[in-house]
């Protein structure tokens, strides 16, 4: 390169960080970051304006590790800095979780400025929430005197990441109230938290506030629409929100196929990717797993084995422990069990815990007690302290009348001293979120709501549903296991739905755990006897139980 320090001699003082400066930034906008780090390398004197717009170049072009790396050049140096060089900095170590640094930054701020600006505290609240201290962020945030849309949709993004989603929304009212409104930032934070809470009407108000703002659906935007409504159990509202959206990337598409797959249309879902690749949108690792998953859901083996080979030999992926996991539900589902075990054995790479939890969930389906010894053994040399694992092995053992096993194995959760996860579930009514939990009488509608299940059952029962006790809690005396059933979460959910729902209207309940067999069976009984539609958002898929039958086909 040539002698730029000889040519910036020949210029005034005040000219030369101009010359320098407009160089640098033209080649970083033009995407040449390396040559402008060129010409900065070939500076001898820079003042704290040509470090800057070194730190703006590697900005541009999301290069974290390296606005990191300069900064800390700049300390060894001993070159002084501005707020915004620490600007710069923080975002950094937001993006790569370098806290240890972020929090030598906010003791410089504390010790040396007196008054920082709102942008400085922003990207100081950003870093901190990035970095999973999220109470740490909301305390700076509380103390600054004004708050800005960033400083709004920084900390709500923080509440959204750290998947304290209710934060994120009561965040957002209070935002309302204030009178700020919000930018693109704010709406794909909110409408996430939405998503993961199955918050229909309140991710509905953000849509029609979009409409009303006149806002662009860009890219980001519309994903996270489609998303929303199809976490929702909103497929249709989903499929619009994609089709109206002028631009889409491999994400939306994704995003798409497996909404598509959840809510138990995984033939459809196959049908996207077939567009999809017909759009010339090159899919990734992610939406193989989608792909899968959709095979998976719709018990298509076939197609299944089909796109496992497709991803390497078409498109030169190699399959991820979460592809292997994925045909290995598509067996264990499909009955394959010892297919699927002869798969896991010959993975070439190691299986993890979740592999081993995906056959083992297959074995409790189809009652097979061998493999599923021998997946509980393997998981617990991987993940001992899971406690789901040794109700999934009890589940198989008391499904086949081995009651003293299925016990031996409930025991050594408390014998571990293992915490059992306890089964929990959402409700969204009036805007409010509703948490209810099984056998919970802390609910203050608890009363009216048990009462409520009495009829509920009574009434299911005349229309043929038989309690399936095997579900029960294995303490629970032989007369008390039809109680213990019927006081699942989802079902208390959903007699309080029935209880405060409109007449009509559709019950949307989200679960933590897998939907048991009882309550399946059961809920299927209750949207034909009371008519009404109820969408059961589980954790692995959606079901939508109407006049008696699921969307799964008894197929989950």
């Amino acid at each position: 390169m040539y002698d730029l320090s000889s040519l910036l001699s020949s210029l005034p003082i005040g000219r030369q960080d101009f010359v320098v400066n407009s160089l640098i930034h033209m080649y970083a906008s033009c995407g040449e970051v390396r040559v402008a780090r060129r010409v900065f390398d070939g500076v001898s004197k820079r003042s704290v304006v040509t470090w800057n717009a070194m730190f703006a170049g590697y900005f541009k072009a999301g290069e974290w590790e390296e606005v990191i790396n300069l900064f800390r050049r700049m300390l060894e140096l001993g070159v002084e800095f501005d707020e915004v060089t620490l600007i710069s900095v923080l975002t950094a170590c937001g993006r790569l979780g370098v806290l240890d640094l972020g929090e030598w930054i906010d003791e410089y701020i504390r010790k040396n400025l007196s008054d920082p600006s709102q942008n400085l505290m922003t990207s100081l609240v950003d870093m901190y929430a990035k970095c999973g201290c999220v109470d740490k962020a909301r305390k700076l945030f509380d103390e600054m005197p004004c708050h800005d849309v960033v400083a709004w949709s920084a900390m709500i993004s923080g509440y959204n990441q750290g998947n304290r989603c209710r934060e994120a929304l009561e965040l957002f009212n209070k935002m309302q109230t204030g009178n700020v409104d919000p930018n693109e930032v704010t709406m794909v934070s909110v409408l996430s938290s939405c998503a993961v809470l199955g918050a229909l009407e309140t991710g509905k108000w953000v849509h029609s506030y979009m409409r009303r703002k006149r806002m662009q659906l860009t890219v980001n935007l519309g994903t996270a629409l489609v998303d929303f409504y199809a976490k929702c159990g909103c497929i249709e509202n989903a499929l619009d929100a994609f089709r109206k959206m002028p631009h889409k990337n491999a994400w939306t598409w994704t995003v798409l196929i497996q909404g598509l797959a959840s809510n138990g249309q995984g033939r459809e879902a196959l049908t996207f990717f077939a567009s999809m690749l017909e759009a010339n949108v090159e899919p990734n690792d992610v939406t193989f797993v989608a792909v899968l998953s959709a095979c998976s859901h719709t018990g298509l083996v076939k197609e299944g084995r089909y796109y496992f080979d497709s991803m390497s030999r078409d498109y030169a992926i190699n399959p991820r422990v979460e592809h292997y996991g994925c045909m290995v539900d598509i067996l264990g589902r499909a009955g394959l069990i010892e297919e699927a075990y002869d798969f896991v054995k010959r993975m070439p790479i190691k299986p993890n815990a979740i592999i081993w939890r995906t056959l083992l969930s297959a074995c409790k389906i189809h009652k097979n007690l061998e493999i599923g010894e021998e997946s509980l053994k393997q998981i617990v040399l991987l993940e001992p302290r899971h406690s789901g694992d040794y109700i999934l092995l009890s589940s198989i053992y008391a499904s086949v009348g081995r009651w003293e096993d299925a016990v031996r194995v409930r025991n050594q959760i408390k014998e571990k001293g293992i915490k059992k996860i306890p089964g929990c579930s959402l409700m969204e009514l009036d805007g409010m979120i509703y948490e209810f939990f099984a056998e919970d009488n802390a609910h203050p509608y608890s009363e009216k709501i048990y009462e409520k299940i009495e009829e509920i059952v009574s009434q299911i029962k005349e229309a043929g549903y038989v309690p399936n006790v095997a579900e029960a809690r294995l303490d629970a005396e032989e007369e008390e296991k039809e109680v213990s059933v019927s006081h699942h979460s989802e079902k208390l959910a959903i007699a309080f739905g029935l209880m405060k729902a409109p007449p009509g209207a559709a019950i949307r309940v989200s679960k933590n755990l897998r939907v048991c067999m009882d309550c399946h069976e059961a809920t299927k009984f209750m949207s034909k006897v009371y008519k009404r539609e109820i969408i059961v958002r589980d954790r692995n898929r959606f079901h939508h139980f109407k006049d008696g039958t699921c969307s799964c086909n008894d197929y989950w």
